[in-house]
């Protein structure tokens, strides 16, 4: 079975790909899911699954692991050695969270990887921790969490720090952040897949996707979208290879929606890697106008580039632009300005974190810096709309200061701009002209989205 030490052919089970993995991830050497992939790519599909699970599981809940740890610990958190600590983490999340895992069986394992990859002095420890750690989860009897604020609580039992947890206190009151928060851990969150409708449609795409044996559903109210769960690396599907799908969430989507492309018009998109409201702007369109995918680095437009073979589309033209400021780059290649500029700024990421668990650990200085280039970026890729045209300004994140505090700026300093409403399948009308979609009430990533109008 999953829980047990099966190996995979370079010899490397499930809970040492996720082990190794999560020391990379903590040494500052890779992002989770690029350390896992070095272990897992000849792993059986069953143990590569499991060793993804734990990863995630434990980046999701390493406060509350940290917490139950401590409780039965004998040792400080800051005095076990890191990979003990991660051992720990790995087998708590077992304990506590995988029904399906023996408990014993993830204490037995524990041991095994603490006497194989740390110190074996450090086996009767990790021994006695998951032992009394499984001992109170079979008797429902693991600790509360007690002797902290209201926000310390959350921030421990939700897994993300109390800094971002006071801003979202603070935004949306301590209700709808703790729904918000909630939803960032949730399990098994489906893989969002936009219907190239140039080449196919979503009734062949479901019978195409189903025929492979993915866990294949049509969106609930989202037309020629559709959701896959257990279908592994995505990019190995045929409907992805033969350009019948893309990957792109339902949040992303409605971004374009509200932009609203029209065949022939001349849309930039000032942000575009990796591409997707470039190619859900030239499905609408028909594959017919011209799409400007403009980003900072030759890789990026390559696979842009690349991306849009697959899918068929022929209206996308990529260049090179700092978005940051108006520059020759975009105006060489186009006489007019454009009827659709779209911003997709970079941003702090906060509303993906339950596809992206790692992105909530984010310190507040990392972000701090953000509503500066978000400002400037949209100062600089408004000079591009023609009058009457739209400018389309949207983030992957909930934050206010990233969101709605860079659009009361735009407007302060350019009264040729006018906030424009909207309207957007089963979320209906957007009078003000701008809104954020969030995870617990709409099933989408969190997204902000705004449409302004440049006066003619």
């Amino acid at each position: 079975m999953a829980g047990l030490l099966s190996k995979a052919p370079g010899g490397v089970t499930a809970r040492e790909a996720a082990l190794r993995a999560l020391a990379m991830y903590r040494r500052g050497n890779s992002l989770p899911d690029e350390a896992l992939e070095r272990y897992t790519a000849e792993m059986p599909a069953r143990e590569s699954a499991l060793a993804m699970k734990l990863l995630s599981g434990v980046l999701q809940n390493k406060a509350l692991c940290d917490y139950y740890i401590s409780c039965y610990s004998k040792m400080k958190l800051n005095r076990i050695e890191p990979q003990v600590l991660d051992i720990l983490r790995i087998s708590v999340y077992q304990i506590v969270f995988l029904t399906r895992i023996p408990r014993s069986a993830a204490v037995n394992e524990g041991v095994s990887l603490c006497a194989k990859h740390a110190d074996r002095r450090s086996s009767g420890y990790v021994n006695a921790v998951l032992r009394k750690v499984s001992q109170a989860a079979e008797t429902n009897a693991l600790p509360q969490i007690t002797g902290l604020n209201a926000e310390e609580i959350l921030s421990v039992r939700y897994s993300h720090p109390e800094w971002l947890v006071r801003e979202l206190c603070d935004e949306l009151g301590s209700d709808e952040a703790e729904l918000f928060l909630e939803a960032n851990n949730a399990d098994d969150v489906p893989v969002c897949a936009q219907v190239n409708t140039l080449l196919t449609n979503t009734e062949d795409v479901l019978r195409e996707l189903g025929a492979c044996g993915a866990e294949v559903s049509r969106h609930d109210w989202l037309p020629d979208c559709v959701l896959l769960k257990g279908a592994g690396d995505i990019t190995r599907l045929e409907a992805f290879r033969n350009g019948h799908i893309y990957i792109q969430d339902a949040a992303a989507r409605l971004a374009v929606t509200a932009a609203a492309p029209k065949p022939g018009m001349l849309v930039i998109d000032g942000c575009a890697a990796p591409g997707g409201k470039s190619f859900a702007s030239a499905i609408a369109m028909e594959n017919k106008g011209r799409i400007v995918a403009a980003d900072v680095t030759d890789d990026k437009l390559l696979r842009i580039k690349q991306s849009a073979e697959r899918l068929g589309i022929k209206i996308i033209d990529t260049v090179i632009n700092d978005a940051t400021a108006v520059r020759g780059d975009i105006t060489d290649i186009i006489p007019h300005k454009a009827d659709i500029v779209i911003a997709d700024v970079p941003c702090s990421g906060f509303g993906v974190i339950r596809k992206k668990p790692d992105i909530r650990y984010k310190s507040a200085q990392m972000t701090e810096y953000l509503p500066a280039v978000q400002r400037e970026i949209l100062k600089g890729l408004s000079a591009y709309v023609r009058p009457g045209g739209v400018l389309l300004y949207s983030t992957c994140t909930v934050l206010k200061r990233e969101n709605g505090d860079v659009i009361d700026w735009f407007l302060s300093e350019n009264a040729d701009y006018r906030l424009e409403s909207f309207s957007l399948p089963h979320i209906g009308d957007i009078t003000t002209g701008f809104c954020t979609l969030m995870p617990h009430i709409h099933g989408t990533d969190g997204f902000f989205i705004c449409k302004l109008r440049r006066r003619t």
